[in-house]
């Protein structure tokens, strides 16, 4: 994956953006290094920028306060998940060649802090949420059973859930979003940008040193090949963690083929930014016997996965409420 790299600051009356000339290959066969030491502590999100031609700039209306954080349950399942209440703010982007800068507004969201797991993708899946085997309580369409282990052998349990076309990303989200009330989806391109980054004012994480970039993320030089559990990295300051590294999450796009943000554990450190991404190529399904290849499975893709979000004007309150003292009885 070739990217052009660049820095990118908080608007402020003194920041700008400031291209850099280098141009740096992927190497997934990288000699990994000795894995560090953990750090709980919160970091800035890494800040700088990957994608072809364009600088960005991030904003937001407040500094972020102690994080809202919300536990909600699958109705009728003990599996739990985590939601993060993160700031509306802007994001701009101004391609290299046009002399106009775009300024998106971001709303604010609420956000799975991991990305999403196996525990809760395979409810999905395996229709764990339905009363007997057989039954079709809910009338959506789910994914076939995968016919190779879906995690690839890397862990399970506290894993990020790998594998699944944007697709099956989509039908998750929607199955979500019957289950509990709250309109789930997959977050945009540049809605995902502004989440990695944070909102912080570095051009750089990890005290602008790029080296430290393994403090927040796993990548080809501590990874070992392999996905990790979720959140053993430090957070980044909105309390999101894995934003950069151990996988590439699928974002709505308006690209025909379907493109994953951030990075993954075979990339390299300058690839695992907050606008770098990879765009689904036939090579991620090429050994599906299927015939039509499945649409639901990329056979040979095990470094994409998702988080989701949800529009915080748009929730239900009761509805939340509900879900809430669900949890609450549960325990």
């Amino acid at each position: 994956m070739l990217a052009y790299s660049y820095r990118v600051g908080v608007q402020s009356s003194t920041s700008t953006a400031v291209g850099v000339n280098d141009v740096q290959e992927t190497n997934p066969d990288a000699t990994p290094r000795q894995r560090g030491s953990v750090k709980k502590t919160h970091l800035q999100a890494c800040c700088m920028v990957l994608c072809m031609g364009t600088s960005i700039s991030v904003g937001i209306s407040s500094p972020p306060q102690s994080s809202q954080e919300l536990e909600l349950r699958v109705p009728g399942m003990t599996e739990s998940f985590t939601l993060v209440l993160c700031p509306e703010g802007t994001i701009s982007t101004n391609a290299s060649h046009a002399d106009e800068t775009e300024e998106v507004a971001i709303p604010s969201l609420y956000v799975l802090t991991t990305e999403v797991t196996w525990d809760l993708y395979d409810i999905y899946v395996y229709k764990l949420d339905e009363p007997e085997e057989g039954s079709d309580a809910d009338a959506m369409s789910r994914p076939s059973k995968p016919y190779v282990p879906p995690d690839r052998g890397f862990g399970h349990d506290g894993y990020p859930a790998i594998g699944m076309t944007r697709q099956a990303a989509e039908g998750f989200c929607d199955w979500l979003s019957l289950k509990t009330g709250l309109q789930t989806r997959l977050p945009t391109q540049d809605e995902w940008s502004y989440l990695a980054l944070g909102g912080e004012s570095a051009d750089f994480c990890c005290g602008n040193d790029l080296e430290s970039i393994g403090d927040i993320a796993w990548f080809a030089d501590n990874a070992d090949r392999s996905t990790h559990r979720v959140g053993l990295k430090a957070p980044n300051s909105f309390g999101l963690f894995d934003m950069h590294g151990n996988i590439a999450e699928w974002v709505m796009s308006d690209t025909r083929k379907p493109i994953a943000f951030g990075g993954g554990y075979r990339d390299a450190a300058v690839d695992c930014t907050g606008v770098s991404f990879q765009r689904e190529t036939s090579s991620w399904n090429q050994s599906d016997p299927q015939i039509p290849r499945s649409r639901w499975w990329l056979a040979d893709c095990s470094w994409v996965g998702f988080r989701f979000v949800i529009e915080a004007e748009g929730v239900n309150q009761e509805i939340l409420e509900g879900l809430l003292n669900a949890n609450k009885q549960t325990d």
